[in-house]
């Protein structure tokens, strides 16, 4: 699972990170005045900011979800080992109480 997302988020960023280089390529090799030019990189430039918030806000809710499972997960872990601790105090006092007898 954890390689899994691991794989997803490399993806992610990757595909960010290669649409914003085909964006910049696509608008420094258009014939443009550089004014069109500023303009046009102010308007992706907004884009790709909405984009990486858009990313941000899901992937803090991700984190979220996975922090809440791994503390849900820690609880039930918990509550198994108090078990198996109280086993094992219940055995020894009856291993010892057989020693004792003896």
């Amino acid at each position: 699972m954890e390689e899994y997302e691991k794989q997803q988020c490399h993806f992610c960023t990757g595909f960010l990170i290669g649409g914003v280089l085909g964006i910049l390529a696509g608008i420094f090799f258009a014939p443009k005045s550089g004014k069109e030019l500023r303009s046009d990189i102010r308007e992706k430039g907004i884009g790709v900011l909405t984009d990486a918030k858009e990313i941000y806000a899901d992937v803090t809710t991700k984190a979220k979800e996975i922090l809440e499972e791994a503390r849900h997960q820690a609880g039930k872990m918990k509550k198994e080992a108090e078990g198996h601790l109280s086993d094992a105090r219940e055995k020894t006092k009856e291993i010892l109480a057989r020693d004792e007898k003896k």
